[in-house]
């Protein structure tokens, strides 16, 4: 009698393999092993499909597909960097010993197995079931995540690595995923170079970097990257990583170079190829990045993995050359997403940008300066984040051009600046936005410059053993510019000084609800919505993610 483990009558499979012959015979082996749905595909891109809208026990995939651009690896790849492979499905690839070095660095990747080709049926089934017991060994751990019980969660992983108990170096990784997203950052740290220290992992040196880039040491996460892409220089997560590094202290050129080297590694992955596109654009070559911007829409816009950041910058590049066609092209894309989605609030953000911008194309000015003071009015909302200062400035940038200004714009970008505004890289970003008329973009320089004034004051309040004044003069600028580095350093204080502080309480509580609403995230810069840090795991949850 067969045990839960090798019981296959429930679970779904899906055989993703271009040659016709060997996936008639996995299907026919799968059968024979009992499993209860066995389905196909027979190129990457139908797999994908198919996995962005359905979940499956179990994918079989060939690495190496002969007539695609796209192999296993960068099917995987993509998958799991946008959160489309839950904890429980188990992803084996399929592999000639050609291709045998590339699948054992893809095994070190959270891969769940790998099969050599030609294979025997007993050891598939081997396989099989070796790796559901994996995910079966773990399942207290993947069902507190579900329920987002992630310090349980976490201390679980911490349990099963310490004891080295079955699978503690999956629990070890799983574990320092969670400590990241809880901002534990150094714990993360520590896991990630005990696991370095125990066996040499290429995603566990990754996880050092990310650690010291998710605590601010961006500079000593760059060596840690320089180091690594030196061991393996077609590491191409170390590329993401070290591309967001670069990006977060404004080496934009830098950036750049970087994420060429991801994309020309990886040619078939859309992100990649978005981060390229995004990166190009924020440069300022807006030539080139037109068409990388156009490639990635026509590439991904069906996708789960598109980000729609992508098609503004399009739009954007596209009005500066007067292309009214590709500009209602975006205008038209999207209405037929926002069809889909009708809900997502960053969704309407975007495409209110657009719909301003076909305005400006059609010389119908007096629609698209109502348009925009709408738009100017959300500045000091929570929900008003990096992306939608960028587009705004972008946007405002765009109608002093055609020699139209509204009388509070000068307002508009001073408020931005000063919330924004809290390093050189942000600062950079937001000139850059405004490259058509540049002086928008000294007003944001000498906004951020304020900032730093405010920062210095209360640091030198704070060295001179006034600490309760330090917190005050940061509350009261925190308040009136929103500026997430403000009202962090408040926070900061507090929790260092607060017995010397007399209406600490009282503070706490105002410095807390501003971090709530106006804390790091909605003040930092990423190209596009990151849907999972390079080189991490996705970690599902059940509860459904509302769009910010």
């Amino acid at each position: 009698m067969a045990t839960l483990h090798e019981d296959f009558s429930s679970c779904s499979v899906l055989v993703i393999d271009g040659n016709p012959t060997l996936r008639s015979i996995l299907m026919t082996q799968l059968r024979e092993f009992g499993m209860g749905t066995v389905m196909q595909a027979a190129r990457a891109a139908d797999g994908r499909r198919q996995l962005e809208y359905r979940s499956f026990d179990f994918v079989l995939c060939e690495q190496h597909f002969p007539n695609e651009h796209t192999s296993g690896q960068d099917l995987l790849d993509d998958l799991r960097r946008n959160h489309l492979l839950p904890f429980s499905t188990v992803f084996i690839m399929l592999t000639g010993e050609a291709t045998y070095a590339k699948v054992a660095e893809a095994a070190e990747a959270a891969l769940d197995g790998y099969l050599l080709k030609p294979h025997k049926a007993s050891h598939l089934r081997e396989r099989l079931i070796v790796s559901r017991t994996r995910k079966v060994s773990l399942q207290e751990i993947f069902d507190a995540i579900s329920q987002e019980k992630f310090e349980q969660a976490a201390a679980l992983c911490l349990e099963r690595f310490e004891s080295k108990g079955m699978f503690w170096l999956y629990a070890a990784r799983v574990g320092a995923e969670l400590l990241l997203r809880l901002d534990r950052c150094a714990e993360a740290q520590t896991l990630y170079k005990a696991v370095v220290a125990a066996k040499t992992l290429p995603w566990a040196k990754l996880g050092v970097a990310r650690a010291q880039l998710e605590s601010g040491q961006v500079n000593q996460a760059t060596t840690t990257l320089d180091k690594l892409i030196g061991e393996d220089p077609n590491f191409a997560d170390a590329y993401d990583v070290m591309g967001r590094a670069q990006f977060e202290l404004g080496r934009f050129d830098k950036a750049l170079e970087t994420y060429k080297m991801a994309a020309m590694l990886t040619p078939a992955s859309i992100t990649r190829l978005q981060s390229l596109a995004m990166m190009t654009y924020y440069a300022g070559d807006h030539v080139e990045a037109e068409k990388l911007l156009d490639k990635t829409t026509r590439l991904g816009l069906d996708s789960k993995m598109f980000d729609c950041q992508t098609l503004v910058l399009l739009a954007f590049a596209r009005l500066e050359v007067s292309d009214r066609k590709g500009l209602q092209r975006c205008h038209d894309d999207f209405l037929r997403l926002i069809e889909k989605d009708p809900e997502n609030p960053r969704l309407q953000r975007q495409s209110e940008i657009v719909i301003a911008l076909n305005l400006i194309q059609q010389s119908q000015f007096a629609q698209t300066v109502e348009t925009v003071r709408a738009m100017a009015k959300n500045v000091k909302s929570p929900q008003f984040d990096f992306e939608s200062a960028c587009n705004l400035v972008a946007l405002l940038a765009q109608l002093a051009n055609k020699a139209i200004q509204l009388e509070e714009v000068e307002s508009v970008i001073d408020t931005i600046g000063l919330r924004f505004g809290s390093n050189r890289s942000l600062t950079e970003l937001l000139a850059a936005s405004s490259t058509l008329h540049e002086a928008y973009a000294d007003r944001i320089r000498t906004a951020q410059t304020k900032v730093l004034e405010y920062a210095e004051t209360a640091m030198a309040l704070s060295m001179s053993g006034d600490s309760a004044s330090a917190v005050k003069n940061l509350v009261l600028y925190g308040k009136e510019t929103l500026n997430s580095r403000l009202i962090d350093a408040a926070y900061q204080l507090l929790q260092r000084h607060s017995a010397k502080i007399p209406d600490a309480d009282s503070l706490q509580a105002t410095v807390g609800e501003l971090r709530s609403q106006f804390g790091v995230g909605s003040g930092r810069a990423s190209l596009g919505a990151q849907k999972r840090s390079a080189g991490g795991l996705a970690l599902r949850t059940s509860q459904k993610v509302e769009a910010k």
